[in-house]
């Protein structure tokens, strides 16, 4: 089984004014001739890390990471002011035209593989392939499963500290309850808020207890972007229509695609990768037996590692070697 490339720091790094008053920290890895790669991290609101640099051969791609509006190093943190995936889409068509790229392999995992596909469905000869990990297509009936009802079956001892927070009266509507607070005066009451709300996601996202996730999850800087941006997406349906990632699949036309998806993921289930390599005819769907929803996972890191050496080989020779 494969594991991370060795450790990798940026060529260079820099931020990029978007709207005001946005700005991505953008980093650039890799190699400057390579094939073009842009990775788009979860959330909404997660960040990148530096080990999701090393999902690719260095030698191979030029490796372009990025914080979303609001997260990670990007300013102003947790900011909820003109952030909606129309906007983020945009970001995205401004850091490669600001790099000079023609057209690049995008490369996303659960909330990335949202904006990936949106991105993709958007400008579509802009993208060489796409590799999707944990897909979340944001219908409204994936939200309910996670923060409604669903998931509180499968983790029923962390779904109680999920539901402490918010009194009995408001539980009906978990997202939007947690909303008010996350977006509320109370700077105590959100952070409360925010920690809970990143906690249950960081323990629902391996199959197997992993300290490391949780520990990501739980640190505040992290937790407060997590919670404010995802609750602010998902009370506006993630600023999309009805069922648009399915219905626009056929937008996709002849983009090559890997589907990476652990058959134990809970927090976004299998059913979803499904339907998207049914709607998709270039994709192929690559469901692992023993793996939940995080990227870390061992067999997840595996099957991503050979989706980012299966397409290059695909882009330079024309097939997977």
């Amino acid at each position: 089984m494969q594991t991370l490339f060795p450790e990798i720091k940026p060529n260079e790094s820099f931020y990029l004014a978007a709207d005001s008053p946005h700005e991505l920290y953008v980093e650039e890895c890799g190699n400057s001739e390579g094939i073009p790669v842009v990775f788009l991290h979860g959330g909404p609101g997660a960040g990148c890390e530096s080990y999701h640099r090393r999902f690719f051969d260095p030698e191979i791609y030029r490796i372009i990471l990025f914080d979303q509006r609001g997260a990670g190093r990007s300013r102003p943190h947790a900011c909820l002011e003109k952030n909606t995936t129309a906007d983020l889409i945009s970001d995205i068509e401004m850091i490669r035209t600001h790099l000079n790229i023609d057209s690049w392999v995008v490369f996303g995992g659960s909330w990335g593989s949202t904006l990936g596909l949106a991105y993709a469905q958007n400008y579509p000869k802009r993208v060489l392939a796409l590799i999707l990990r944990g897909i979340f297509l944001c219908r409204p009936h994936e939200i309910r499963w996670f923060y409604q009802e669903g998931a509180s079956r499968i983790f029923p001892d962390y779904w109680q500290d999920f539901l402490a927070p918010i009194p009995e009266s408001e539980r009906t509507n978990m997202v939007e309850a947690y909303y008010q607070r996350l977006t509320g005066d109370d700077e105590i009451a959100r952070m409360a808020a925010a920690k809970a709300w990143s906690i249950w996601e960081g323990r629902c996202s391996n199959l197997l207890t992993n300290k490391t996730t949780r520990q990501f999850f739980a640190n505040p800087h992290v937790a407060l972007s997590l919670a404010r941006i995802e609750a602010h997406y998902f009370v506006h349906n993630s600023f999309l229509s009805h069922n648009q990632l399915l219905r626009d699949a056929y937008r996709l036309g002849n983009i090559p695609g890997i589907i990476v998806h652990g058959r134990y993921d809970v927090v976004c289930p299998v059913e979803n990768a499904f339907q998207l390599h049914q709607a998709w005819s270039k994709s192929q769907l690559r469901i692992l037996p023993e793996a939940g929803h995080s990227a870390g996972e061992p067999s997840i890191t595996d099957a991503l590692l050979k989706a980012t050496a299966d397409v290059a080989s695909l882009l330079t020779h024309g097939k997977v070697q």
